[in-house]
């Protein structure tokens, strides 16, 4: 009986955990990036641009990735800038650098990770 009480709240905290997970990981989708590749020298690419915050809720803690892709979209490599708190309707630039590498042959901007603002009563 306590085998089958032990195992329930396994379960139940392996669900919590898993959910909490879930809902860590998800990007705000009030966020979109724009971005121009600034110039490109024998070892980086600049990129730079501005995140903007389409929502009613101010954004933290906004990384963005820039990554350097081949043709099968496979990351090859990558520059991950801290951009910080963007605003609700704002925006917030980023500039960041890319290593050149054999193969790639584009690049994937986009939010690497972000979190709501929560305000306190």
């Amino acid at each position: 009986m306590l085998s089958v009480a032990w195992r329930r709240c396994l379960l139940c905290a392996l669900i919590v955990l898993t959910v909490a997970a879930s809902v860590a990981a998800q990007t705000p989708s009030s966020l979109r990036v724009t971005h121009t590749i600034d110039k490109t020298g024998p070892t980086s690419t600049e990129i730079s641009g501005y995140v903007y915050n389409d929502g009613s809720v101010d954004v933290m803690d906004v990384y963005v990735n820039a990554a350097a892709i081949d043709h099968s979209g496979k990351v090859l490599a990558q520059g991950i800038p801290y951009v910080g708190v963007i605003p609700a309707r704002g925006n917030a630039p980023f500039k960041t650098r890319v290593p050149v590498v054999p193969g790639a042959t584009g690049f994937r901007i986009g939010i690497n990770s972000a979190r709501f603002a929560t305000t306190q009563s």
